[in-house]
């Protein structure tokens, strides 16, 4: 996906399904983040749907029309997701939560200046990071998860 804007998968949710956001200006890293969420990380929540996104426009675009449950940005694409998480959280006032991917565990502080609800380092573990996304959907969605849609 190099043109930048969403993946395809940008149909309505379906009813309960619960919307991530992937910005990543590496394919790699966008496949292997799909590849281990999978279509349901949790046995609690609903089914999500990952919609991948290659630019910082395509970011800002998506989190603007809304309905984003939350987005994951890498730290390392070209450009940075730390400074877009600043951005987003500065600039939505109901911001979803983000989950960043830093180069290395040292840079979890960075994560913190950008403000980021949660920070895991590549390369990505798929149970850390189902753990994570897990975690921050159940604390976005509170027990209203089984009535959405």
């Amino acid at each position: 996906m190099s043109s930048g804007k969403p993946s395809s998968d940008v149909r309505a949710p379906a009813p309960g399904e619960l919307i991530i956001l992937l910005y990543s200006s590496d394919r790699t890293v966008r496949e292997n983040v799909r590849l281990a969420l999978g279509r349901k990380v949790a046995s609690d929540l609903p089914p999500v749907r990952v919609v991948e996104v290659a630019t910082q426009p395509a970011v800002i675009a998506a989190m603007d029309a809304g309905g984003i449950d939350l987005a994951i940005l890498d730290g390392e694409a070209v450009p940075g997701g730390m400074g877009l998480c600043r951005q987003l959280k500065d600039e939505i006032a109901k911001c979803p939560p983000i989950l960043v991917l830093t180069g290395r565990r040292d840079d979890a502080w960075l994560a913190t200046w950008s403000r980021a609800d949660g920070v895991l380092a590549h390369p990505i573990d798929p149970l850390r990071l189902t753990a994570a996304v897990a975690s921050m959907l159940r604390a976005r969605t509170g027990n209203s998860v089984a009535s959405r849609g």
